[in-house]
């Protein structure tokens, strides 16, 4: 802008009633006559250059802005005068930037208006300039991009594999995203669908999830495949998740390479399978080792034991010397002694009940013994319809019994035990429980060896079933099995392991039996 040497003449009354309703704005407004002299500046407009309105009132504009870009301004003035415009946002001409009275420039918006006045003297025209200073949003905008440079390296340098999506569109990868792709340079990924990147099996998964997203501001977990640029394939796991403030039209994905995990889990699961199938083998193959020995103990040992004590007794009625029949029948109280062993013995191995009667019998006599052996009071109901059980069902639960049994004698402290076993057309349920001190939290057993409810466990998983042991709520503790009626066939290779899913005991109970 210019000045003048012509004495400065003050705007009428009736220009300054108009003026002073900029007063009240809290941008600055300053108003100059034709000869760029102020004749009105409102308080913000003193407040943002360090004035009094003695000093401002009469002092060229051109005394607001650096020294370097006082030319530049007034030809940038001048061309507005000469334009017949009304109104022009002076920011468009190039960088605008106010000198405070200390000397320090800082950076404004400005826009000029032009207006007539008619006074009496004649028409006089003015320009009235509205400013900000945008000195704090200058600073907060650096500050901004200082931050989205940190978090731009911060996503470029993370090790694990990240890109950012507009709809399907890659708008953003890092280096590792593009390592794991397997191409050079991250850039390479930008504009590319993301379904061109993802293996076939990874499309519908994605898709829903990013259409759930839409309605839900939770993160997702997605697994599938995604191909490398020599064609081969990835496991991965992508965590999916919209960005903040952005209409969630962006989404960042987490793409984390689960190819050796997988892996490793498929081989463990395949070991835990074998280990399982051999478990079985070996469990089978202990039960027909007992079930033989148990025919032998009872047919040859049993009618052995019997042909002699036929013989005892004969000799015994042949032979009436006194002496000879104390010494003959104090062999045949042996031979007696012998048979009821060998009698315990088979049916500690394998109660020939148990195939020729059924399971319910089995246990009913298994119960009994364990009442003689004990004292414990036992209660039992069990289900009279299940007599024709497979015969390695029927073992299994037995076996199952027996130790849970077992396990009460050892640990238990109980003066009651109830065994329930009852089935339907497709289940079969077994419930054992005792009013004993129950399972303690956190403690396990302290033998290495022992392994009874291990031994459950397995027998349970390997009739497809499954087990849970808890303490119930009247005290002592209380074990379930539930188990199909029609037994599984073998899992085929590839099938997840049921192990994997099914827990042994509930949240709060942990093994404190052997």
């Amino acid at each position: 802008m210019t000045s003048s040497a012509s004495p400065f003449v003050p705007p009428t009354v009736d220009v300054l009633a108009e003026q002073r309703l900029a007063h009240a704005a809290l941008e600055a407004v300053i108003t100059v006559d034709h000869e760029q002299r102020i004749v009105m500046i409102n308080p913000a407009g003193l407040g943002m250059f360090g004035l009094s309105s003695e000093q401002a009132l009469g002092m060229a504009l051109e005394r607001l802005i650096p020294d370097r870009l006082r030319a530049a301004h007034g030809h940038h003035v001048r061309q507005f005068c000469d334009s017949g415009q009304i109104e022009r946002p002076m920011g468009k001409r190039g960088q605008v930037v106010g000198l405070r009275s200390n000397g320090e420039e800082f950076p404004v918006e400005a826009a000029i208006f032009k207006s007539e006045v008619v006074q009496p003297s004649g028409t006089q025209t003015y320009y009235t300039v509205l400013l900000r200073d945008t000195s704090e949003l200058s600073r907060m905008s650096g500050v901004i991009d200082r931050l989205n440079q940190r978090l731009r390296a911060m996503f470029e340098r993370a090790p694990v594999a990240i890109w950012i999506t507009e709809q399907e569109r890659v708008v953003f990868a890092n280096r590792a995203c593009a390592q794991l792709v397997g191409l050079d340079h991250p850039e390479q990924l930008v504009g590319r669908s993301i379904f061109d990147l993802l293996a076939p099996d990874a499309h519908d998964p994605v898709r829903n999830q990013l259409q759930a997203l839409d309605q839900d501001e939770g993160v997702a977990v997605v697994q599938g495949s995604i191909r490398r640029a020599n064609g081969s394939l990835r496991e991965v796991e992508l965590v999916v998740a919209t960005l903040p403030d952005h209409e969630r039209s962006f989404v960042q994905m987490v793409i984390n390479d689960i190819t050796q995990r997988a892996r490793e889990k498929k081989d463990l699961l395949r070991s835990r399978r074998t280990l399982r199938e051999l478990s079985a083998s070996m469990v089978e193959a202990r039960e027909e080792e007992r079930r033989r020995i148990a025919r032998e103990l009872h047919d040859e040992l049993g009618q052995r034991l019997t042909a002699l004590k036929l013989e005892m007794a004969a000799c015994q009625r042949d032979h009436p010397d006194l002496a000879v029949g104390e010494r003959a029948q104090a062999m045949l109280d042996m031979l007696d002694d012998t048979v009821a062993s060998a009698r315990r013995i088979a049916m500690d191995l394998r109660p020939l009940m148990l195939d020729d009667l059924g399971l319910p019998e089995a246990i009913d006599w298994l119960v009994n013994e364990f009442k003689r052996r004990t004292g414990m009071e036992v209660v039992t109901r069990l289900d009279d319809n299940l007599c024709e059980l497979s015969p390695h069902l029927a073992t299994t639960l037995y076996r199952i019994v027996q130790e849970a049994l077992t396990n009460i004698t050892r640990h238990a402290r109980a003066t009651r035990v109830s065994v329930e076993l009852e089935g339907s057309n497709r289940e079969l349920t077994l419930s054992i429980q005792d009013n004993g001190v129950g399972f303690t939290q956190g403690i396990r057993s302290s033998n290495p060896g022992s392994f009874g409810l291990l031994g459950i466990r397995e027998r349970v998983l390997m009739l497809g079933g499954r087990l849970t042991v808890s303490n119930a709520p009247e005290g002592g503790a209380r074990l379930v099995v539930h188990v199909p009626m029609a037994q599984p066939a073998a899992p085929a290779p590839g099938d997840h392991d049921q192990d994997a899913v099914e827990p042994l005991f509930d949240d709060s109970i942990h093994d404190s039996l052997d």
